[in-house]
């Protein structure tokens, strides 16, 4: 009797831990950029882009006035080392913990003016995230979930890709693809109770 309980005891286990991989398992997938895609984009270009934005605390998490829970304002962005012989600025945002796989938060391209490029600027042209809208989507995970990581990432891309309103993710990363000459990101986490 003893010996089946344990049994039970261990298979209830084993079960509760494949579900958790099947969902979770994505989790932490990736390098650096947790997203293999983007790893693989930016590997071998020097990561010389400085990312920075008021949207995300000193401690590391977003403020709510920049997700679903508060009025989802577009952060300012600010990209500083933008090197010479940069064509254009991407900027995607993303959130790689999503239960759907990485979750696109945010799409944008402008033209390099200069060492240094504040997002959004009204030269920049926004493409469609997977809130299925064109522009900005705020950190909005599902509740109880935990915390998820929102990457920043920058590309500094020695052509315009000429991309036009409404864009995808495929066709930034097509056009991204042997023209970028710099990278750089910051992250910060959200989460709803």
């Amino acid at each position: 009797m003893e010996i089946r309980f344990i049994l039970a005891v261990v298979l209830i286990i084993v079960i509760i831990a494949s579900v958790c991989i099947l969902l979770y398992g994505h989790r932490g997938a990736g390098g650096m950029l947790a997203d293999k895609r983007f790893d693989e984009l930016v590997s071998g270009i020097p990561k010389g882009l400085q990312v920075e934005t008021s949207a995300i605390s000193p401690d590391g998490w977003f403020k709510k006035e920049y997700t679903c829970d508060g009025p989802d304002k577009t952060p300012k962005v600010v990209v500083k080392g933008v090197p010479d012989g940069a064509k254009a600025i991407a900027v995607i945002m993303y959130d790689p913990d999503a239960p759907i796989g990485t979750f696109i938060h945010w799409l944008a391209v402008a033209p390099a003016k200069g060492g240094e490029i504040t997002f959004p600027t009204s030269s920049m042209v926004e493409g469609k995230n997977d809130f299925r809208r064109i522009g900005y989507g705020g950190p909005c995970p599902p509740r109880g979930h935990g915390p998820h990581r929102y990457y920043i990432l920058a590309l500094a891309l020695d052509k315009d890709p000429k991309l036009s309103r409404g864009f995808t993710l495929d066709a930034l990363l097509q056009q991204a693809k042997g023209h970028m000459i710099s990278w750089g990101y910051t992250m910060g986490r959200y989460q709803r109770g």
